[in-house]
């Protein structure tokens, strides 16, 4: 049996992911954590809201899976959310961070949560601070700097989140963080593309700017606005970035953030890139996650989707029937690896003669050519009138009835 990074008993991936000449490059961290912001910027997508008790259940899951580091909100935000906060730094559910505006008050209520670190946002791009917040840039520098010094007095990690970073020019930008490492404190900087707009081959450029400007452990943190997400994530990941900030199934502002499960999936298949994290756990964090969100997924999303291994094309139907056990000939990866349910073949206009043949089979029941093209017939044209799929109820009782009038009762 093949065991390559490529091929396993749980994915089949391309051999190409990891040819020498295609790897020239890159570098890895030896070791990569995930930083789960569903709690606080996953809440931002509008419409979403999550109690006190919400926010605990998720993190309760995120954690059980293994996840390294939670966001469990911004404190400063509502009564309800400084107490979430402090009960899942309380429990102490992985590593629990807050979130916190560059301001001294903010600070202080995220320390008396006792979380082991904080998110400090500040806007980096002039243009941002000027026309949104309307502020000089020495004021955005000078509040860094102070509340940046005054976390790090509090025993807190700090990781700075200079908003916008990706439309700012570089050097405003690295002066602005430059500044601030040195006057202030910094334990790590977040690489953030609030607005989701940096291309794939831009992402090496905005790591190795800011390596070399402060030398400084990187996170990232951007978002999907263009469907860029997980790909910049990666490309980050392979020019050493050590932490990767994502959302549950990708919910958050606008677009949303990096999917959690996209990308660790992408890493851990098509880069041999293992975080430790539980991924057969995916599919009942995500729908967890949606449920409490009110939110809804298309049935086909990647890795969660309700559908997603559910079969009509009669072609695909005929691989799944003829592979056996061996369904990575069928699909990328096992369903066990994300906590998806075994491959289904369902019933609707595409199906074929070997989505007939498969449901005969595990029916026990035999037919001609003829019922079974009688069978798929009648299927297509079910499905066609009421544009949907069959339910297996409607379909089995409609192979009965086909099998009855041409076959005596119990000579089958």
């Amino acid at each position: 049996m093949v065991n390559e990074p490529w091929k396993t008993d749980q994915w089949f991936t391309s051999p190409w992911n990891f040819l020498p000449e295609v790897r020239r490059g890159l570098t890895f961290p030896t070791k990569l954590q995930v930083h789960d912001v569903t709690l606080r910027d996953g809440e931002q997508q509008a419409g979403v809201e999550f109690t006190a008790d919400d926010k605990i259940r998720i993190a309760e899951a995120l954690a059980e899976a293994g996840v390294h580091r939670i966001e469990a909100g911004l404190p400063a935000v509502s009564p309800e959310d400084e107490r979430a906060v402090r009960e899942i730094a309380r429990r102490r559910l992985g590593e629990v961070w807050a979130f916190s505006r560059c301001m001294v008050d903010d600070v202080k209520r995220a320390a008396d949560c006792g979380v082991a670190g904080v998110v400090m946002e500040i806007p980096s791009s002039h243009h941002l601070i000027e026309q949104a917040y309307r502020w000089p840039i020495e004021k955005a520098v000078s509040l860094s700097i102070e509340a940046t010094r005054f976390a790090h007095e509090q025993g807190l990690k700090v990781s700075f989140f200079p908003i916008d970073a990706t439309r700012a020019g570089i050097t405003e930008y690295l002066d602005l963080v430059g500044r601030v490492a040195k006057e202030g404190h910094v334990d790590a900087v977040g690489l953030v593309d609030t607005f989701g707009v940096l291309s794939p081959h831009a992402v090496s450029f905005f790591v190795r700017k800011t390596r070399e400007r402060l030398g400084v452990p990187l996170e990232t943190h951007f978002h999907m606005d263009f469907g860029l997400g997980v790909a910049n994530t990666v490309s980050a990941v392979a020019s050493g970035v050590e932490v990767i900030q994502t959302t549950v199934t990708g919910i958050g502002e606008r677009a949303g953030n990096t999917p959690m499960e996209e990308t660790l999936l992408t890493l851990l298949t098509m880069y041999g890139v293992d975080t430790g994290i539980h991924t057969e756990r995916f599919t009942a964090i995500s729908r967890l996650v949606m449920k409490l969100a009110g939110v809804q997924q298309p049935s086909n999303r990647p890795v969660v989707g309700e559908r997603l291994f559910h079969v009509e094309s009669g072609i695909i139907a005929g691989w799944v029937r003829n592979v056996g056990k061996e369904i990575t000939e069928a699909f990328p990866y096992r369903p066990e690896l994300v906590g998806q349910d075994e491959p289904r073949i369902v019933f609707g206009k595409g199906s074929g003669l070997d989505s007939i043949a498969y449901a005969l089979d595990r029916y026990g029941l035999s037919a001609t050519n003829e019922e079974m093209l009688a069978i798929l017939t009648e299927v297509k044209s079910r499905s066609l009138e009421r544009k949907g799929l069959l339910d297996e109820d409607e379909f089995r009782a409609l192979v009965e009835r086909v099998l009855s009038k041409t076959t005596s009762p119990g000579s089958r």
